[in-house]
């Protein structure tokens, strides 16, 4: 059974460590924080200006002034401080960031990212993407294996404009977690109920696969 959204954000969260700054990009990135460990301290950043943000907040307990990079209504946890984008991305090309979950629109088997384009189509500009995959050290990215014509995204090569080359380590999809290894994606774990030969059929690029995979922990 292929993973929903919420799903791969658990499994993401499993990577979270205690003392951790942690960077969430938009769109299933920001979905970790609801599913971090109650009992490790980890700071999210949001490169807006907001450090120490916590799970997004229950409906009728939105405060339109609180927000995340993507525009979303957050919650902040105590101790959390607001600065300004200059502040925020000061932080990061210090490499003040442990880890960074972004998503993707394609990932290629030597750990390039496109994720902020496609030709032909209107986007306000490239926002905090490249100074995030230029700045960070350990970058998780959590997409869909496949687009909505059955694509894979998980390719040799990406197609799309890049806004990082080699910079990706691991990729978590509704289907597997890959980890990119200098000989290309390893498969490391498949969703429950999913096939590493399903895998392999939405997967353009090679992958590396070895003794039996075992099935993802979200419970």
């Amino acid at each position: 059974m292929a993973l929903d959204k919420n799903q791969i954000a658990k499994r993401i969260a499993q990577e979270v460590k205690d003392r951790y700054f942690v960077n969430l990009g938009i769109g299933i990135p920001t979905l970790v924080a609801n599913y971090v460990r109650h009992d490790i301290a980890v700071e999210f950043q949001s490169e807006n200006g907001v450090l120490g943000m916590g799970p997004f907040p229950f409906e009728g307990e939105e405060d339109a002034d609180i927000i995340n990079a993507g525009k979303q209504t957050i919650t902040t946890l105590p101790g959390a401080s607001f600065f300004d984008s200059a502040f925020s991305f000061g932080m990061i090309r210090a490499q003040k960031v442990d880890l960074t979950i972004l998503g993707a629109m394609e990932v290629s088997e030597n750990g390039d990212i496109a994720n902020w384009k496609i030709p032909g189509k209107m986007v306000k500009g490239m926002g905090g993407a490249m100074d995030l995959v230029a700045s960070a050290e350990n970058i998780i990215v959590a997409m869909m294996h496949v687009n909505k014509a059955g694509e894979s995204k998980i390719l040799k090569r990406c197609t799309l404009p890049l806004t990082g080359v080699g910079c990706v380590k691991k990729v978590v999809t509704e289907l597997a977690v890959l980890e990119v290894t200098p000989k290309g994606f390893k498969l490391l774990e498949r969703a429950p109920g999913v096939s590493v030969e399903e895998i392999i059929k939405a997967t353009e690029a090679e992958l590396i696969i070895e003794g039996d995979i075992p099935e993802m922990a979200i419970d």
